[in-house]
């Protein structure tokens, strides 16, 4: 079967791939779309450190073929979402619904797949870039059939961790303001978290002046070509309650920060090499200001992707908008050289 390999030095798109059948507690999934996200790229630049050879993808949608002993909450023909988290369900974690905090889903990669009888790593414990993976059954979400697959793909990572960070995280409540720092697509997702969650206002600040029409039509009542805190201090003068750094720069850490009002919180989304440091002026810390992490939008992946597909055919939630282009697998050079290039706020791999 075909999939996208990375060795360590080189991508490719090969089609002698094997993966294993569903053991107890697994789902087979041959896959129909897969959302190329930042964070595949990152494992390419060194920014996500990562054993190789590793078959890559993580935002992944398709139908279950086979399931193992033991699962029950979904059978062969069911569309399905695929999730990171391959969660145990059973530590104190789990039983305090964080399994974003399992540590049987954090740092754990598997090899169910092969070439040539040569074992591959398993990205995320998901690998969405083959036409067929096996997941862990808590993994699999089962998703109405009238989301495109294309769409449904977006759910297990970009709308999980964006909407998830809004709602979950930083419990965005109706009548606070927000400030969005990058409107790719983790922060257009926020973008629509915030909307959802009643914010009033809404301030998008991304270099790129060609994304003011999407984040607008996503959540944003402002757009800023910068996120400078004068510039931003002329649309909400005492600060924001809520700002979420979308891009990764440490320096843009020190940015939230300073854009925070009283018993404000920044939430730090954008992924960093492993071993970049910020800093600000702790003194700008006081007045109750917060600084939070967020893994994978503090998501409940079985409870949020089907909250996040009602609210998407009750029209809600946009993910048809966050398509902006589909490549066939092969074309994944043109796909990832596309998201690098800002073209697109994301771009879907199918099968």
């Amino acid at each position: 079967m075909r999939g996208v390999v990375y060795d360590g030095a080189a991508v490719r798109v090969v089609d002698d791939l094997e993966v294993r059948e569903p053991g107890a507690g697994e789902v087979a999934v041959a896959i129909r779309a897969a959302g190329l996200c930042h964070s595949d790229l990152a494992v390419l630049d060194g920014t996500i450190p990562f054993p190789v050879p590793v078959v890559l993808g993580h935002e992944g949608a398709g139908v279950v073929e086979a399931v193992g002993p033991g699962v029950t909450h979904v059978v062969p023909g069911d569309h399905v979402a695929l999730s990171t988290l391959a969660n145990c369900g059973a530590c104190a974690d789990c039983d305090r619904g964080r399994p974003t905090m399992c540590r049987k889903a954090i740092g754990r990669p598997g090899r169910p797949f092969s070439r040539a009888g040569a074992p591959l790593f398993q990205f995320a414990s998901n690998s969405s870039f083959a036409e067929r993976t096996v997941v862990q059954a808590v993994q699999a979400v089962r998703i109405p059939a009238e989301v495109p697959f294309a769409s449904a793909a977006l759910l297990g990572c970009g709308v999980l961790t964006g909407v998830g960070a809004v709602l979950n995280r930083a419990r965005v409540a109706p009548g606070d303001t927000v400030v969005v720092i990058g409107s790719g697509g983790i922060g257009l997702n926020v973008l629509q978290g915030a909307r959802i969650a009643g914010a009033t206002t809404i301030v998008a600040a991304d270099t790129n002046p060609a994304k003011e029409d999407t984040a607008r039509r996503f959540g944003a009542t402002h757009f800023l070509t910068s996120a400078d805190p004068a510039a931003v201090r002329e649309i909400l003068p005492t600060g924001a309650d809520h700002v979420f750094e979308c891009v990764g720069h440490t320096g843009l850490v020190r940015t939230a920060v300073d854009l925070l009002d009283r018993h404000g919180q920044a939430v730090l989304l954008g992924m960093t090499a492993p071993t970049a440091e910020a800093t600000f002026a702790p003194a700008a810390m006081f007045l109750d200001k917060a600084i939070l992490g967020c893994r994978y939008g503090s998501s409940r992946p079985q409870k949020d992707i089907a909250l996040y597909a009602e609210l998407y055919r009750a029209g809600r939630l946009l993910l048809d908008e966050l398509v902006t282009a589909t490549y066939p697998v092969e074309e994944f050079a043109r796909a990832a050289a596309d998201a690098e290039a800002g073209k697109v706020a994301r771009g879907v791999l199918v099968f």
